[in-house]
């Protein structure tokens, strides 16, 4: 941890970017990483001066004109915003070590803590916020070494959060809801489906409401996005909602075209939230026999559950078993690196005792940046080290999964921070 000090003051000092690997160029309220790198935009305003090696010190490098002296000796623990400062562009450093919803919230598999979900949207169309415009890049002095991921958890909302590069990750959820819990309009849901498509080819919708889906399937094909739906029918309410969700379902896909739908999701969560296991598998069997009447039964229709309650029976009437696994509601924290194996391995034991030999994929998984479910820290740097760990972890074990998720969700007014700050872009990006 002594680098990271280190490194961190050295930050504040020079009014540098700190980042855990090279190269990282500034983009708008984000950094972009390229391969496995992720860039950190801010440090903490206090610095532990007892753990600096001042011997690390490029005293040549400090732009003493960019030096905020209120922020470096202030007692605050609030994080600031560091500036990059033009210079030549150094050598590339080594990369670090690999390392809810929209109606739907997310329900852990280990000491979940319900949510409701979200009231329904309303319908009136929000106008599409203004693009802000991007910086002009800069280059960065020598890096800093990497920060390693925090030991205690952090309660505060972080004010920005890194992107990742091109195909980074398999798929991300995607609830595309505002702020204030309306809906988004179809200029709204483009500019986010764009920015999404650099980092993944895959989202996963939750419901067809607020024309989510009709939404989404309109921007990726007026707007040439690559990127392929898996979606969702809400079955939480009741069978007069499915039924709702099932209807706009088939419409959009018949006016769009099943090319771009990869699947659809009978529910989430629903034996977690209290449905009969016969409930969910009538529910299925409905969905299925619905699209082989509308000549859409090549679409795969499968459940989604926390993989506590996956059961034999629900894999056997699904064409895929997809699977909610989170580590962040354990009671015990050891390391990162072992809450990435832990979820690995419930995954390992869904695929070898309950899907029957079908195709197994985590339908969410993530940790948050902020608040608190437990020992597990929640922080920024955690989540950058969980989500690098697990990315690779899971292509080494053959698992395909929608990371949770792709914006923080403010809309989801009243609920807990840690529910709030799963996003890999914040909610107004």
């Amino acid at each position: 941890m002594r680098a990271c000090f280190s490194s961190l003051a050295l930050a504040a000092l020079a009014g540098i970017q700190v980042a855990s690997a090279a190269p990282v160029a500034a983009d708008g309220a984000h950094l972009v990483a390229r391969d496995d790198a992720v860039g950190v935009q801010y440090v903490p305003a206090s610095v532990d001066w007892n753990k600096v090696d001042w011997s690390q010190v490029n005293w040549s490098a400090v732009n003493w004109g960019a030096v905020n002296w209120q922020s470096v000796f202030s007692s605050s623990t609030a994080y600031t915003t560091v500036q990059a400062q033009p210079s030549p562009s150094p050598a590339p450093a080594p990369l670090p070590a690999p390392v809810q919803s929209s109606a739907a919230p997310v329900y852990s598999s280990a000491a979940p803590t319900h949510s409701s979900p979200a009231p329904a949207p309303s319908l009136s169309p929000q106008p599409a916020p203004s693009p802000q415009p991007s910086p002009t890049p800069v280059s960065s002095p020598a890096p800093a070494p990497s920060p390693e991921p925090e030991t205690s958890s952090s309660v505060a909302t972080q004010p920005d959060k890194p992107s990742y590069s091109s195909g980074s990750l398999w798929g991300l959820t995607y609830s595309p809801y505002n702020n204030d819990g309306s809906c988004p309009d179809i200029g709204t849901v483009s500019t986010q489906l764009q920015k999404v498509a650099g980092v993944t080819s895959n989202i996963r919708l939750y419901s067809t409401d607020c024309s989510q889906l009709r939404n989404a399937l309109q921007a990726i094909s007026t707007g040439n996005i690559g990127i392929n739906i898996h979606a969702g029918i809400w079955i939480s309410d009741g069978a007069s909602r499915m039924q709702s969700d099932l209807d706009e379902f088939v419409a959009a896909v018949k006016q769009y075209g099943s090319g771009l739908v990869k699947g659809v999701s009978v529910g989430n969560e629903d034996i977690s939230k209290g449905m009969s296991e016969s409930t969910l598998i009538g529910y299925i069997n409905q969905v299925r026999a619905r699209l082989q009447a509308e000549g859409l039964g090549n679409i795969p229709v499968y459940a989604t559950e926390q993989d506590a309650h996956f059961t034999q029976a629900i894999a056997a009437v699904c064409d895929l078993v997809q699977v909610n696994i989170y580590s962040i509601f354990d009671s015990i924290f050891t390391s990162v690196d072992s809450s990435v194996q832990s979820v690995i391995q419930r995954a390992d034991n869904i695929k070898n005792n309950v899907a029957g030999g079908k195709p197994v994929r985590f339908g969410e998984t993530g940790w948050s940046s902020s608040g608190s479910t437990g020992p597990s820290p929640l922080s920024l740097l955690n989540e950058i080290a969980y989500v690098q760990k697990f990315k690779c972890a899971a292509a080494k074990a053959g698992y395909d999964y929608f990371y949770f998720e792709a914006k923080d969700a403010l809309w989801k007014n009243g609920a807990a921070a840690s529910e709030q700050n799963f996003g890999i872009f914040n909610s107004d990006y």
